[in-house]
């Protein structure tokens, strides 16, 4: 239900607007949602009625990114033959790209930005593009402690780069609408071509003991070197230095 000021009684108006409010005056000018989040006394459910569409569809990347970690899981539970989970697990995070991206759109079409909004995108982000890809990568055969450890600092880079981000966004140069010139580190989206690449392990059969360049052992620890490439992804995500043009 949407605020409406068209009508022909100031009485219906105030009701519609109760409606969507629960009762709680909103200033002109002020955060709405931020406004009614603070409210003790709004209901059990203010927070669903708070949020916008934009924030709907930035919990359908989260959705895509907890259903691809459980997808990795049941592969793991199941027949290493069976691949399909795998692939499952793969596919939901492009598709949940297509939220993100979509959102912010979404967004800006209809106006509605909080900050509140802001958080949750990090936060689905963080879910998708980095504990996601590390889940599906231990799924297809990175399981030694050493594999577990690297793709863990992977997925903390990309923590790291959404904490920095939401610090540091006033801070970048912008151009004259307003717009961030560039990303400082790669965008954690950008795993999205690591994803491509296990799916194409995947679709070879170089999964498990057939991974490429196989399993080595180095003062003790056994890890597969191809790992390497998280590693390499996550460092590239936390630089300072490294600037990526916002398209």
């Amino acid at each position: 239900m949407s605020r409406r000021s068209i009508t022909t009684s100031s009485g219906i108006e105030k009701t519609v607007k109760d409606a969507v409010t629960g009762g709680v005056t909103i200033a002109p000018g002020e955060d709405k949602q931020k406004r009614l989040l603070e409210q003790p006394d709004t209901g059990h459910f203010n927070m669903i009625r708070a949020l916008h569409l934009a924030d709907l569809i930035t919990l359908m990347n989260g959705f895509c990114g907890v259903n691809s970690i459980l997808s990795s899981l049941r592969y793991c539970l199941g027949d290493p033959k069976d691949t399909s989970n795998l692939y499952l697990a793969l596919g939901l995070i492009p598709l949940g790209l297509f939220f993100d991206f979509f959102d912010g759109r979404v967004a800006r079409w209809r106006n509605k930005s909080s900050l509140m909004g802001a958080e949750l995108d990090s936060l689905a982000d963080l879910i998708s593009f980095c504990v996601s890809p590390a889940a599906a990568a231990l799924a297809i055969g990175f399981r030694t402690p050493l594999d577990q450890f690297l793709l863990t600092s992977f997925a903390l880079c990309g923590l790291l780069r959404l904490a920095r981000f939401n610090v540091t966004t006033g801070s970048v140069p912008h151009d004259a609408s307003g717009k961030a010139r560039y990303f400082e580190g790669l965008p954690t989206p950008t795993s999205l071509g690591i994803v491509a690449l296990a799916a194409f392990w995947v679709s070879k059969g170089w999964i498990h003991e057939n991974l490429p360049f196989g399993l080595v052992t180095i003062a003790g620890f056994e890890f597969h070197p191809v790992v390497l490439i998280y590693v390499a992804h996550g460092c590239a995500m936390i630089s300072k230095t490294m600037h990526v043009p916002k398209p």
